[in-house]
This record gives C-alpha cells, structure tokens and sequence, in this order.
C-alpha cells in the first residue's frame, strides 16, 4: 500500500466537511450570503454550510474535461454556458492543444446543460448582484473545474465571491485565490494525490442526491 493510502482520512464524510468548513466560516459578517454548491460532490458540503451560515442555497454546475482515453484526467473544464477554459500546462504535457479537445467539450457543455435543467426543475436561478456568495465544493484539485465555475459566477457580479472546500491541493488553492476573493479551506495537506483520499465515506453521488439537498 502506498504510503499516502495509510494516511487517516481528515474528513469522515461530506457532512463531516460541511460542518467543519462551516465553523471555518463563522465569525464573518455576510450580506445575504448565497451558498453554492458545485455539483455533485460539493452539494451536500454546501447544504451544511448553508444551513450553518442562515444562507440561501443553489448548485452551481461546471464539468471537467478529460484527457482523451484518460477522461478523469481533467485538462480542462466547461459551464453549461461557456467557454471552456483549459489547463495549458496540462496540455502541453499530453501533447494536445484545446481544438483537438472540441468534442469532449460539446459532450461535457451538454451533459452540464442537461444537469443544469435538471436541478433547476423549473425554478428560477437565485439573484446574484450585490451579494456575498460563497461557491462550495468537496475538494479542490487542480483547480480548473472551480476556475470555470467561478467565472460564470463572477460575471452576475457578487459583492464577493469565496471559494470553500474542506480540502485542496495547496498548489490549487494558490491558483483559485487568482480568481476568488477569498478561498477557505479547512486543510492543505502536502500529501494531496486525490479529493477522495481524505474521506472516509466518498460514495459517488446521482441527480437524486442533489435534488433531494436542493429541496429539503
């Protein structure tokens, strides 16, 4: 077993992070906070720190770009409403260039359309303008999928935008400060290899899950 698979899980489940992340987060003052979960993982985090906070809840929905044959290797990433936005370095790696990823991007641009409707079950999207919005997820990284995210939400013009998560890469957390006011997360361990790796319980999460948090 390698070593960083020994290590104890910092999280026992996404509720665990959730309440944790909100203790981290007490103590502010907001004006009409918008908790945002980044779906699906980052839903049930932020659905504690809503509760937490006094907050009104949404999703958010961006997704990641794989690597061909490699499609949980995300190079890049996409809003239901665009552009993408890539990972250049990580391009350069695999030798690909963002034209060549032109049909992974349509697929996932659809699938975050499709999500979107979904969890949106004919609601109208909450009002963003002048409002300290927080966008939450279960973990940060690379960094790319939540960029994508935070500049969707950036353009409906916050009054400041946090990212939050219970755990982040370090080297991720530096490049979302880039594009947050803020970003809050509970650990930056050096050992980071994968979001999951920190939580005891990372089941996989469906539309249902989602939806249930949304309208509880």
């Amino acid at each position: 077993m390698p070593a960083w698979e020994a290590r104890p899980r910092v999280f026992a489940d996404r509720e665990d992070g959730g309440r944790r992340l909100a203790d981290a987060l007490r103590g502010r003052r907001w004006a009409e906070p918008l908790v945002l979960g980044l779906a699906r993982g980052g839903v049930p985090v932020a659905a504690v720190v809503a509760r937490r906070l006094g907050a009104e809840l949404d999703v958010v929905v961006a997704r990641k770009i794989g690597a061909p044959g490699r499609r949980e290797y995300g190079v890049g990433a996409i809003t239901p409403d665009g552009p993408a936005i890539y990972d250049e370095a990580a391009l350069r790696a695999l030798n690909l260039t963002a034209a060549r990823m032109a049909r992974a991007e349509g697929r996932e641009q659809a699938e975050a359309r499709r999500r979107r409707e979904r969890y949106r079950a004919g609601r109208e999207p909450p009002g963003v303008s002048g409002r300290d919005v927080l966008l939450v997820d279960d973990g940060l990284a690379t960094g790319v999928t939540a960029t994508a995210a935070l500049r969707e939400v950036r353009a409906a013009r916050p009054r400041t935008l946090v990212f939050a998560a219970p755990v982040a890469a370090p080297g991720a957390a530096a490049r979302v400060r880039l594009e947050a006011d803020d970003v809050v997360c509970v650990a930056e361990p050096r050992g980071f290899r994968a979001v999951g790796q920190w939580y005891a319980d990372f089941r996989q999460l469906g539309d249902d899950d989602v939806l249930g948090l949304l309208t509880r």
